[in-house]
């Protein structure tokens, strides 16, 4: 993952990332005492309610920084700092759970992380998801990209936001058959008057990478210029998210 992560904001300014996954922990079949893994567990708010929920539950997460505010936030809770393309499990789980984190992954990278996840799981064994699907932000990385051409600079998109026609025969050839999965925009209100300007600093980290400071804000500002009639109302900033979410099963 192609992200350095401060877990306190995350917490304290981002915490609609677990807020909205949850909707998805009714995907899940598996039954009480099933062996469930969170993948990208975060701070662990998700962990947690699937504990709530009786699963046996790991929370694997590939930052250090996230690891250490969950195990801090959930003592009673296993958390392991692991990566998606490589984490393995003494026990194969009977569900993987994971949310916000598929389009981190670059493309390329996708097909080995989807056999290892289905490699870490029982025959039957189910996978349920949801992450930022095609067109997710289009705006802003659309803003962005204007502001960095004009100034002769390339803008690099960090993230892989797939269609539903492009994922399914990825996960099918990957040894899963998918059996639910939809596609939606979710308009996502960010926290203060300097919303969106906080949500490219938490996310959007690569491609202002090396940049000086007083030009990265001065990018920033032109963006803000750019989308405040279509993406601030009554003072609120939105990011124009949409989601791709799933539910698959290992065949």
């Amino acid at each position: 993952m192609n992200i350095e992560w401060n877990a306190e904001q995350y917490k304290n300014d981002f915490s609609f990332v677990p807020e909205y996954g949850a909707g998805i922990l009714d995907l899940l079949t598996a039954p009480r005492g099933a062996a469930v893994v969170d993948l990208g567990c975060g701070n662990g708010a998700l962990t947690e309610r699937l504990a709530a929920r009786g699963y046996r539950v790991i929370g694997i997460d590939d930052s250090a920084a996230q690891i250490q505010a969950a195990r801090a936030a959930h003592p009673g809770l296993s958390f392991r700092q692991g990566n998606a393309l490589d984490f393995s499990l003494e026990e194969k789980a009977d569900a993987v759970f994971s949310n916000a984190v598929f389009h981190w992954i670059d493309e390329e990278k996708q097909p080995a992380m989807l056999q290892n996840i289905a490699a870490q799981l029982k025959r039957g064994g189910e996978l349920v998801a949801e992450f930022g699907g095609h067109g997710c932000g289009e705006l802003v990385h659309a803003a962005l990209e204007e502001a960095f051409a004009s100034r002769g600079l390339r803008y690099r998109r960090p993230f892989y936001f797939p269609t539903i026609g492009q994922y399914a025969p990825l996960l099918e050839q990957c040894g899963f058959t998918v059996r639910y999965a939809t596609l939606f925009d979710r308009p996502t209100p960010q926290k203060g008057a300097d919303g969106l300007k906080n949500w490219i600093d938490m996310f959007l980290k690569t491609p202002f990478a090396g940049m000086e400071e007083e030009q990265k804000a001065q990018i920033i500002a032109e963006a803000e210029n750019r989308l405040r009639q279509k993406l601030c109302r009554g003072g609120i900033w939105y990011v124009d998210y949409v989601r791709l979410r799933l539910r698959a099963e290992k065949t």
